[in-house]
């Protein structure tokens, strides 16, 4: 079941938000999870495993052409074992491509750090509205290092306002 997505601002209070000054790159997207119950970390890994196939070629592709350039290979999205309990996951952790680095039931802050920039990630589950639902926002935010990070994301950034809603209108996929 897909379901509809949103722009919308980072949390306000969220650890993510604290990391926006300076950024060069913010996108925050919105939904309505079915299950008001499940983790914000939960929600992240889900979407990670559940990334479509091309989406992890682009990034094996990606891993190709930035060798020369002595950035780190990431793996692929979907290395995600659904099994481990949430309560198994500790700051310094490998999930998928990113290290985490704090989770709440409510949020889940995860980066990527390479030399040419830095990536957060976040999964914030808000409070239930008004009609009993639970938004669920997805924010990714980018503070590139150098000149190498910002010609990276000039290609990335487009892709990644295509990537983020597509994955996030899955969160309710069975």
């Amino acid at each position: 079941m897909k379901s509809s997505v949103s722009r919308c601002s980072l949390p306000p209070g969220s650890s993510i938000a604290r990391h926006a000054p300076g950024a060069s790159f913010i996108d925050c997207q919105r939904t309505l999870a079915v299950d008001r119950e499940r983790s914000a970390l939960r929600h992240a890994l889900r979407l990670m495993a559940r990334t479509p196939a091309w989406i992890d070629h682009l990034m094996s592709l990606r891993n190709r052409l930035v060798q020369p350039f002595g950035l780190k290979d990431l793996g692929r999205l979907t290395c995600i074992d659904l099994e481990r309990q949430d309560d198994d996951y500790r700051p310094g952790d490998r999930v998928g491509i990113f290290t985490l680095v704090s989770q709440t039931p409510d949020e889940v802050l995860l980066v990527d750090q390479d030399r040419h920039l830095d990536v957060y990630l976040a999964i914030n589950r808000l409070p239930l509205d008004a009609q009993g639902e639970r938004p669920v926002v997805l924010s990714t935010l980018v503070h590139p290092h150098n000149l190498l990070g910002r010609l990276y994301m000039l290609p990335v950034a487009p892709f990644h306002r295509l990537i983020a809603p597509m994955t996030l209108a899955n969160i309710n996929r069975r």
